[in-house]
């Protein structure tokens, strides 16, 4: 009861935001996985959303109210108040920040925090909405937490719209935090999101339903291979270093955006970490999407926020 108490209540239905797209799932829990229950996308101007961390995103902020009530209504959701919103990528930062030594206290954690967070993200801490989750120590015992922060005027710029829409927003959190809570399901193996967007991507590591490894990588579509193998590279050469414990391989594989090619990413794979792995697919994680409906790479990250109501 207690726990039922505490822990907040999130909304079945979320939207996903992205440049040139935006997306509305409602779930709804089936036996062994999730269902669709609702779901629309609808196709944006190139330039009316341009996901970016420092400037400004929407440059009509009307003409996304209608598309966005416009999206509702052809979902049949027209009178839903509650969401969960993944916005873009690229308007966001995130970093699992260690905590090297132990701090005297509070005050002193919470400063150690904010320097390690500001030389992450490259703003003041006063000039961005932070969202930390503390995740278990690393092998040598120190403290580690997953923060994401966005601008506070770049938020304010999707809050507006949303208030516009009479919305109650209680969560909201980039496109990959999202997405990897089709990872985070009970497996206590490793699983790899790499999720791509305009500027490139994101590699998330998860490990025991916890992300270990956080790396967004800014590249053009060409330079993705190379990108991609020196981070597998790196990921094989710390897992060897740590000599505390010995890393479960990667069993599962993740790929989520037009970016990266599923195919050759299953090739790299198996050239640097040796594991023969094919990319996940909706069914592969638990989400029945039917017949005809959205593809998953445009669902994936609003359903995986939907997914917390349960």
């Amino acid at each position: 009861m207690l726990s039922k108490l505490l822990k907040p209540r999130f909304p079945s239905s979320a939207v996903g935001i992205e440049k040139g797209a935006a997306s509305l799932v409602q779930l709804d829990r089936s036996r062994g996985g999730f269902v669709i229950k609702r779901a629309s996308s609808v196709s944006l101007p190139a330039d009316l959303i341009r996901p970016t961390f420092e400037e400004s995103n929407i440059s009509d902020p009307t003409e996304l109210v209608s598309a966005l009530s416009d999206l509702m209504t052809s979902a049949g959701l027209l009178r839903q108040r509650k969401w969960s919103v993944a916005l873009p990528e690229a308007s966001t930062r995130a970093a699992i920040l260690t905590i090297e030594g132990a701090a005297g206290s509070r005050r002193e954690l919470e400063e150690v925090l904010e320097w390690k967070t500001e030389r992450a993200f490259g703003a003041p801490v006063n000039e961005l909405r932070i969202a930390r989750e503390q995740l278990p120590p690393n092998e040598q015992k120190q403290a580690r937490y997953l923060v994401t922060g966005v601008r506070l005027d770049v938020l304010a710029e999707y809050e507006a719209v949303f208030a516009a829409l009479r919305w109650q927003t209680g969560l909201i959190l980039p496109r990959h935090a999202g997405e990897e809570q089709w990872l985070r399901n009970g497996h206590h193996g490793s699983g790899l999101l790499l999720t791509t967007h305009h500027e490139g991507f994101t590699a998330v590591l998860i490990r025991r339903n916890q992300p270990v490894t956080l790396r967004a990588v800014i590249c053009e579509k060409e330079e993705c291979d190379d990108e991609l193998h020196r981070l597998l590279l790196f990921y094989r050469d710390r897992a060897s270093a740590n000599a505390g414990e010995e890393a479960p391989p990667v069993d599962r594989l993740l790929v989520l955006g037009e970016l990266l090619d599923k195919g050759r990413v299953a090739q790299v794979m198996r050239e640097t970490l040796g594991v023969n792995l094919r990319p996940l697919d909706a069914a592969d994680v638990g989400l029945i999407i039917p017949a005809g409906d959205i593809p998953f790479d445009l669902i994936a990250a609003p359903a995986g926020l939907a997914r917390l109501a349960w």
